[in-house]
């Protein structure tokens, strides 16, 4: 059994970079896909006839990216090992009509998407990015990467009871962003200011899909820089993971016993329900294919996904210092402890005890150890890709990730280290 390959601290340092160039779903497939080609795979569309040859292939749809990598001599029943994970964040994302404002303010008109921590989005300095759809049919990717809006906070004079009652947020009236001053609000003022930023004649764009993000790089955190602070680590740190981990497995000297995957979705935050999505066809859709492709037969494609095993890849809980009651008392995840493994007997995880065992093997084969996350009984249980694609596909999930704080919020909180002793994990498991 060969060593397998070894991240460091340098992985961490690329997955401040990856998390920085990755303000919406589109650009973080988009730079998952440029790290992939590098390593030689090489993108395949879904309109085309597919072929059987080895090597690294992928498919893009939306904001959402399947990779694989089929080695010399895989059988068309050659079961595959999945890495899933998600590509989308809780925002705030821009309207269908989203020139607003009043008093004298121009403003952006925005809707809440998944559940975001409202409050993190207050008084902070946001840029806007997404997709523009164009009149051809082709799409381009958008970033203004500099202090474009803001959601100001009311000053505390104005509502003394904040201090005593909380703060109150009303999702319609006070997250709008202010972008500008002014009364001649004109419908189209955004779109086009965002064409002139991407080089596009005016009116060409006639769709759009954007969201606001933090401005505020990654930044390391505390006295011997052992905590990592960023945007976007739930989930854009299982999507780097899972990308760089595929990348390192696919080498023609790999000895795989099965076919190394990367499905990272998009939409996880509100469901899961759509073409790019994990309660969608798409990953079903190409691991057929790939077994079709390869000569197989539906008996093949049965035997295929009866051997195939995903880890779902997703952030957990850490252990909070100031709110610890609300954690099980007997499983504490910290920062730094290693990759979790997320346990819920009501199927809100979609582990079980074999899978259990499969996760194990794969850490103890890395030389990475794992922690495990139970909620406590009183509190409810958030969920994942896991037991949507277990049950969609048919195919045993392992639900793991990092412990991390802040979910949810613009701005989360992991260790330093827990990025690069996940990739080593899932390189465990993806060469079988």
């Amino acid at each position: 059994m060969r060593t397998p390959p070894r991240f460091d601290r340098g992985h961490t340092d690329d997955l401040m970079s990856f998390l920085a160039a990755s303000p919406s779903p589109y650009h973080a497939v988009a730079n998952a896909a440029e790290r992939l080609e590098k390593a030689g795979f090489r993108q395949v569309a879904e309109t085309d006839a597919w072929d059987g040859t080895s090597g690294g292939k992928y498919v893009l749809r939306g904001g959402a990216i399947i990779a694989w990598y089929v080695p010399e001599g895989a059988e068309p029943h050659t079961p595959f090992r999945v890495v899933g994970a998600h590509t989308d964040s809780p925002n705030l994302r821009v309207k269908p009509r989203p020139d607003s404002g009043a008093h004298g303010w121009r403003q952006v008109a925005v809707e809440v998407y998944g559940g975001p921590l409202l409050n993190s989005w207050l008084d902070r300095d946001l840029g806007l990015a997404g997709r523009l759809s164009l009149r051809d049919g082709s799409t381009r990717l958008v970033n203004i990467d500099r202090p474009l809006l803001r959601v100001p906070q009311l000053a505390i004079h104005l509502d003394r009871s904040v201090t005593s009652d909380g703060l109150k947020l009303d999702k319609q009236r006070h997250l709008q962003p202010i972008w500008g001053l002014g009364n001649d609000v004109r419908d189209g003022d955004l779109i086009r200011f965002l064409e002139e930023e991407s080089g596009l004649a005016a009116g060409e764009t006639t769709g759009w899909d954007l969201m606001v993000h933090s401005i505020e790089p990654p930044a390391y955190l505390g006295r011997d820089k052992e905590l990592l602070a960023g945007p976007r680590m739930d989930n854009l740190l299982s999507v780097h993971a899972g990308t760089a981990a595929l990348a390192a497995v696919a080498t023609p000297d790999a000895s795989l016993s099965c076919i190394p995957v990367l499905a990272a979705f998009d939409h996880e935050e509100n469901g899961s329900q759509s073409d790019t999505g994990a309660d969608g066809p798409l990953l079903g859709s190409v691991l057929e294919r790939s077994v079709f492709a390869r000569g197989g037969s539906y008996e093949d494609r049965a035997r295929a996904f009866a051997g195939t095993v995903c880890l779902s890849s997703d952030t957990g809980h850490a252990v909070h210092p100031n709110y610890a009651e609300r954690h099980d008392p007997t499983h504490h995840p910290r920062a730094g402890g290693g990759p979790i493994l997320k346990v819920n007997v009501n199927n809100r995880y979609a582990t079980d005890g074999s899978g259990r065992a499969v996760w194990a093997a794969a850490c103890e084969k890395a030389d990475v150890p794992f922690q495990t996350f139970v909620s406590n009984n009183s509190m409810p249980c958030g969920t994942t890709i896991g037991p949507i694609t277990a049950a969609r596909h048919g195919i045993k999930t392992v639900d793991i990730g990092v412990a991390i704080l802040s979910m949810h919020s613009a701005r989360e909180l992991c260790g330093a280290t827990d990025p690069f002793l996940l990739a080593n994990s899932l390189v465990g498991f993806l060469e079988g």
